[in-house]
């Protein structure tokens, strides 16, 4: 008995010595946190798209806590109400103000448009489907249209019609950026949300290559640029580009006036008009 008795002592005495040791490491190597971080952390969306610039919502109370930013408004998902109350919480004077953005898919090359080189059928995704010969379509710049932007849409944005091209929908896009990293084909833009009107091409081939693949394509031949000013549509290479720092403002006069011979330049109302005029399909 006295064996077990004395073993248990010193157990009992080992244990006590490890957690007054283990409780004075932590206390001498503890990191101590603002308590307003947390309460900040609350305050946010916690949709942790990313939009504002940092990690996610954590790391942007982080940030506004320590002062390391000051503008509330990088955080496009949180309403006017909202971002006063955190301005109040803050003791900053102003909101600050963010120009709102969204996202495009510049292509308008649906599978009644566009030429198809080969079938595929593998894994459901424009990246794996962009690795196999570069995907199935004959334009190697044109919307895969597997979904994957609008599977990695937070918000919901992001759908596919039914002739297989992504749509952006501006009222719900608050301009993450993640469709734009995971597009392979590097044809989805975060541009101003007031700008209404777009080049739906991203190929920067010449005309005669492009109509081979494409009835929509961008040809080069200037018109736009020529209707909007040359500082308004630029001109990139044989690809016609709106410049969205100083872009048009008449924008359904320029579309008119411009008369695309393809049809590649359009406003955003119209092709929402058009994608919803079929039956939408669920990404």
């Amino acid at each position: 008995m006295s064996v077990i008795l004395v073993s248990t002592v010193l157990v009992a005495v080992m244990g006590v010595s490890l957690g007054l040791v283990i409780g004075a490491t932590a206390k001498a190597f503890e990191v101590k946190t603002d308590p307003r971080i947390g309460e900040l952390s609350a305050m946010l969306p916690g949709a942790n798209c990313g939009a504002c610039g940092f990690a996610g919502c954590a790391d942007f109370a982080k940030n506004l806590v320590a002062g390391d930013t000051e503008d509330v408004s990088k955080c496009p998902v949180c309403p006017p109400a909202a971002r006063s109350v955190i301005a109040s919480f803050l003791g900053l004077a102003s909101v600050g103000e963010s120009e709102k953005k969204t996202a495009v898919v510049l292509c308008g090359g649906g599978a009644d448009k566009a030429v198809r080189s080969a079938f595929y059928n593998g894994v459901s995704d424009c990246r794996s489907a962009a690795l196999v010969a570069g995907g199935a379509k004959g334009c190697r710049f044109g919307c895969l249209g597997l979904g994957t932007c609008a599977r990695i849409c937070p918000f919901g944005a992001i759908e596919i019609s039914p002739d297989g091209l992504a749509y952006v929908h501006p009222e719900l896009c608050v301009a993450c950026g993640k469709c734009v990293d995971a597009c392979p084909r590097s044809i989805i833009k975060i541009v101003p949300e007031k700008v209404k009107m777009h080049v739906f091409c991203s190929s920067t081939e010449k005309g005669p290559a492009k109509k081979k693949v494409c009835s929509v394509a961008c040809i080069g031949c200037r018109k736009c640029a020529k209707a909007a000013g040359e500082d308004k549509i630029i001109m990139t290479g044989f690809l016609a580009r709106v410049n969205y720092d100083n872009p048009p403002a008449n924008f359904a006069e320029i579309v008119e006036k411009a008369a695309c011979p393809t049809g590649c330049i359009g406003l955003v109302d119209a092709r929402e008009r058009e994608i919803s005029g079929k039956a939408r399909v669920s990404a």
